[in-house]
């Protein structure tokens, strides 16, 4: 079977051809990516510059909950009016909290500033569901292979919000503000131009999940509900896969500086981590296309238990730990997603709840750390890390005739 289904692919990966408008797709995830980066990862700082150092975890709080509450209704509303409508709409959504952000930390309003962070989450919960969008755009069996190349593509939106970090510092003093604060007008730039470039991207209309020749095919959109096998077992791998990586990735640089890294060497780990969740999708995703999303759940499970045990030790061992905590993360979402395709009428609700895991996991390990450590925190995410291990044995096996793409 691994034979036929690896010929299968060769097949198609050779005869394949991405289209302007899945580029066009990519670049505008990359553009988010890169919003994301300018904007909210940041907000902590510009928080404190206001003098509310107290309240420096609430933006990303916001964040959280407000995309856990819009995926859901960007889900429905891509199913009802289209993937573009909802995706030109989140962007734009996020545009104007990224100027709302800008103008209530500008003016000193803590609130208003907030609002914004909380457009912007909310935009997340929207625009974070294109890997469906491009999923759809290609033929079966190429679905986890075009994920991974928008996963690289967000690293290079991370890496050109970086590199303009010199310009942002220029434009910061002409305005009389802080690089941390005008990267929001960045992030609204790129989520402006992110919008334009999804309104020329064509999607495909569903025809069964066959193929035309070379002419990439959208599957048919199969109705479901979370509580179905073919749903609840990748959405168990991809809500899991969410918390823990949140979780782990939040509260582990805590630790490092307990310990007594520098904030370069903070930024190191943050670096590596960014490299495993993204920087391996060219490679990770025509595997699962290859293999199949149980290979994704039962590697991506060992390797979310091995990030969560090795994060307890000290020395190389913690680098190593969230390098191996982003490419755990990528196997479980990307093999989670793949299945899920065909399922649009509970994508968002899958994504909320990937979403409401993550700030559970971040507000309990919280205060587990402060309470007791972080050896309790470390045992509890390598037992959750196992899991995709059931969504590896539960859910349906895939028919022959989807394996061909039939």
């Amino acid at each position: 079977m691994l034979r036929v289904r690896a010929t299968l692919h060769n097949a198609r990966m050779t005869s394949f051809r991405p289209s302007r408008g899945l580029v066009l797709l990519f670049l505008a995830q990359a553009l988010a990516t890169g919003a994301t980066t300018a904007s909210t990862v940041l907000a902590s700082l510009v928080i404190a510059g206001l003098g509310h150092e107290a309240l420096a975890g609430l933006p990303s709080t916001l964040v959280t909950l407000a995309a856990a509450a819009s995926a859901g209704l960007f889900g429905l509303m891509m199913l009802r009016v289209g993937r573009r409508a909802g995706l030109v709409s989140a962007y734009l959504l996020g545009t104007l909290g990224a100027v709302v952000g800008f103008l209530g930390g500008r003016a000193g309003n803590v609130p208003v500033f907030l609002l914004g962070a909380a457009l912007i989450g909310a935009a997340q919960g929207g625009y974070q569901q294109a890997r469906y969008a491009v999923a759809e755009s290609v033929p079966e069996g190429l679905q986890a292979g075009v994920m991974g190349v928008m996963m690289l593509a967000s690293v290079l939106g991370s890496a050109a919000s970086g590199a303009l970090s010199g310009p942002l510092a220029v434009l910061a003093a002409r305005l009389g503000s802080s690089s941390d604060l005008v990267g929001w007008l960045l992030a609204g730039a790129f989520l402006l131009l992110g919008a334009a470039l999804t309104l020329f991207w064509r999607p495909l209309a569903p025809t069964g999940g066959t193929t035309t020749g070379t002419t990439p095919t959208r599957p048919a959109v199969r109705p479901a509900r979370l509580s179905d096998d073919a749903v609840r077992w990748p959405a168990l791998a991809v809500a899991t896969a969410q918390g823990l990586m949140v979780t782990l990735m939040s509260l582990t640089p805590l630790r490092a500086h307990h310990m007594g890294m520098d904030h370069t060497h903070v930024a190191g780990l943050i670096t590596l981590h960014v490299a495993g969740m993204f920087g391996f999708g060219w490679l990770t995703g025509p595997l699962l296309d290859r293999l199949g999303s149980r290979f994704g759940y039962v590697t991506g499970a060992a390797l979310l238990a091995a990030a969560s045990l090795t994060a307890l030790l000290t020395g190389a061992w913690l680098p190593v730990s969230m390098f191996v905590l982003g490419l755990g993360w990528n196997l479980c979402y990307v093999a989670g997603s793949k299945a899920l395709t065909a399922y649009a009428g509970v994508q968002g609700q899958v994504d909320a709840l990937g979403y409401l895991a993550a700030g559970a996991g971040t507000l309990i390990g919280g205060a587990v750390i402060a309470r007791y450590g972080f050896a309790p925190l470390s045992a509890f995410c390598a037992a959750c890390a196992l899991l995709p291990l059931l969504s590896a044995a539960l859910a349906p096996r895939p028919s022959r005739a989807a394996l061909a793409g039939d």
